[in-house]
């Protein structure tokens, strides 16, 4: 499995943050602000059990700030479609935008290295 391991547990860690971070939104507007701010930690319980050893099995294969962007990547990309799918949220021209920076970061960050 190798370098794509590190990628899986970003992909689920990535999930499990951006619910965490977005999902109140949706689903606990009605609810006390401290109320969402408790669940939100414990849904972040479950990313960072997946973030922590994606970054040390990652470190084996991948740079610090290869490592980042490939966060930032699968972050962009999970987001989108959290907004699409589950916040109902039109997508926009910004994200193929956004999109094409990313990539541009993903080349700057792996054109020297193997």
């Amino acid at each position: 499995m190798g370098r794509l391991a590190p990628v899986v547990l970003l992909v689920f860690s990535n999930l499990f943050m951006t619910y965490a971070w977005y999902g109140h939104l949706k689903d606990m507007r009605a609810r006390p602000l401290l109320a969402a701010i408790v669940f939100s930690w414990g849904v972040a319980f479950f990313e960072y059990c997946l973030q922590v050893p994606a970054n040390r099995m990652g470190s084996a294969y991948f740079t610090l700030p290869q490592l980042k962007v490939i966060q930032e990547i699968v972050a962009m990309v999970i987001f989108a479609g959290f907004c699409f799918f589950y916040l109902k949220e039109k997508i926009t021209w910004d994200y193929l935008w956004a999109s094409l920076c990313l990539a541009g970061a993903a080349f700057f960050m792996f054109r020297d290295h193997p």
